[in-house]
């Protein structure tokens, strides 16, 4: 498979720099290790208890409660019925409500006390309120352009109807004739972001779920702290689970010292918040509300192939200029102050003079998800692209744990005829999960779609394409996680010459992949068949 250009000079570059990089790079903090702490503050931790907890008592029934064992027994059955029926009548989707009546049919104390656990959102309550207040006083910042909305109306496009659905769920603007680059590797990513840094007057904002110690971050915070020096508002965002695998807690007082002004989001606290949950997954970097990155990159060196765990690592990211860069820079500064509820002054928000270069064309539709709020905005979007399509939508995703209405939908469009297109990890950096990816596959492949394994390692990337014109590239993975538990970000794109990139990147990717088949899944070892159905069972939870 043929590099991007940008690619092939990023990996010339580490191969000449490699070793200077580490010795003039900054790398200022031990990396984290997992260790009992990882366990007892993750949910992990509360399971292994509500399990004991369900397994004593049983203990206790049979050994010491025999007489009362009748009453018991009612008592549970009584308080189990009184769960179930919350649960049928909840707004959770329906493969969520036979995962919650699985476990408490099967084990009625575990299963009611985890599932008051989540419902009752005990270590979120107040992320809650402050992340709602925020969205809500910042929900006009940006105004829509009238002139776009009228041109994508009397194109007769449907993605009109997609820009006001997305007003409502936050603020969403579509912007036109702003210039986009669709980036086909962490290579490509990390070398424009590195230019883009290098760049800077004004502010640089870093918005990401991993950031881990190493070559990729070494030679980013090096770039920062030389702008931070020099008078640039530098401010880094990360979230609270790389504290147990990547960062040290006390890594915002160390990048204070750099002039860098960090913060953590969403820190873990034993068994209240869970590792899991609310998680800020987003991939946003600003360079002085001119120029935007999002997409699957995290900070990290596996992300680039210095390192390869996993394989080589396959990931895509999106560079937006123009207005439709300050989406994102609001995006940021509403996380930035989702924990303090304060609104930043709206000096940052400035729009450039010029729009995007003369030679753009097309639309950009910046957007966030907010697992706060009853709105899907990811899937919807998802699903929209997939509903309204007339002869194609390929996908490349690392995680597919899709719930029914996706599911339907893929079906839906093959069955209509639309080529569908999945391309997935050959490697995966969670084993388990993958055999839980494949249990979807058979059922998708007898209804026309067509999946794919990539052949050479671990795709990252978080795309959609469909009928040429239309394209998603962003944080959201087609996962129960990305689409009703994180906060999320990405760019719609319509009738943008990133979208042809994008489907060109596709193309390339199918050349070393291989079609997964009905045969294929059936010859799988007993186990990892076994472990998928069984997984599938509580695939919401996971």
């Amino acid at each position: 498979m043929e590099m991007d250009e940008p690619a092939r000079k990023a990996r010339e570059h580490f191969s000449r720099a490699r070793r200077e990089a580490f010795e003039k790079g900054l790398a200022i903090a031990r990396i984290g290790k997992r260790g009992a702490a990882s366990v007892i503050f993750s949910r992990s931790g509360l399971v292994a208890l509500l399990l004991l907890c369900q397994a004593l008592l049983l203990v206790a029934v049979s050994v010491w409660l025999m007489p009362w064992a009748s009453r018991f027994y009612l008592a549970s059955a009584a308080v189990a019925a009184v769960a179930v029926l919350g649960i049928i009548n909840s707004r959770m989707d329906s493969t969520a409500k036979i995962t919650w009546l699985f476990l408490i049919l099967l084990v009625p104390v575990f299963g009611i006390l985890f599932y008051l656990y989540i419902r009752t959102d005990i270590g979120h309550r107040r992320l809650r309120r402050s992340a709602q207040r925020i969205m809500h006083s910042t929900r006009n910042a940006l105004k829509q352009d009238p002139d776009t909305m009228r041109e994508l109306r009397n194109a007769g496009s449907d993605i009109a109807g997609l820009v006001l659905y997305l007003r409502r769920t936050g603020c969403y603007p579509a912007w036109r004739n702003e210039r986009s680059e669709y980036l086909a590797s962490g290579e490509a990513f990390f070398e424009s972001i590195l230019h883009a840094i290098r760049s800077a007057k004004k502010f640089v904002f870093l918005e990401f779920f991993i950031i881990e110690d190493g070559l990729m971050w070494g030679r980013i915070l090096e770039a920062l702290a030389e702008k931070a020096r020099s008078g640039v508002d530098v401010r880094v965002l990360y979230d609270g689970t790389c504290e147990f695998t990547k960062l040290p807690s006390g890594y915002p007082e160390i990048l204070g010292k750099l002039k860098i002004r960090a913060r953590v989001f969403s820190r873990i606290h034993p068994f209240v918040s869970t590792r899991y949950n609310y998680r800020d997954h987003r991939k946003i970097l600003v360079v002085d509300g001119r120029v935007a990155y999002t997409g699957g990159v995290n900070l990290a060196d596996e992300y680039i192939n210095h390192i390869r765990p996993f394989g080589e690592w396959k990931d895509a990211a999106l560079k937006v200029e123009g207005k439709a860069a300050a989406s994102f820079t609001l995006m940021f500064l509403q996380m930035w102050h989702a924990e303090d509820e304060r609104a930043e002054p709206g000096l940052l928000l400035e729009l450039p003079e010029e729009s995007g270069p003369k030679e753009a064309r097309g639309f950009v539709i910046p957007f966030g998800d907010n697992p706060m709020d009853r709105e899907k905005a990811g899937e919807n979007l998802y699903i929209d692209m997939i509903s309204r399509s007339n002869t194609y939508v390929h996908v490349m995703t690392p995680y597919f744990i899709p719930d029914g209405e996706l599911e339907s939908a893929l079906k839906f469009a093959a069955a209509r005829g639309v080529d569908v297109k999945i391309i997935l990890p050959g490697a995966s950096d969670k084993p388990i999960l993958h055999e839980l990816c494949l249990s979807f596959c058979a059922s998708l492949i007898e209804s026309g779609v067509k999946v794919y394994r990539w052949v050479p390692g671990f795709v990252h990337s978080k795309v959609m394409v469909s009928d040429g014109t239309k394209a998603i590239v962003g944080s959201v993975n087609l996962d129960y996680r990305s689409l009703y538990h994180h906060f999320e970000c990405g760019a719609y794109l319509y009738k943008a010459p990133a979208v042809l990139e994008a489907e060109r990147d596709i193309s390339e990717t199918l050349k070393c992949c291989v079609p997964v088949t009905l045969a294929s899944l059936r010859n799988r070892p007993f186990w990892r068949k076994a472990a998928g159905a069984l997984l599938r069972t509580i695939a919401p939870l996971l």
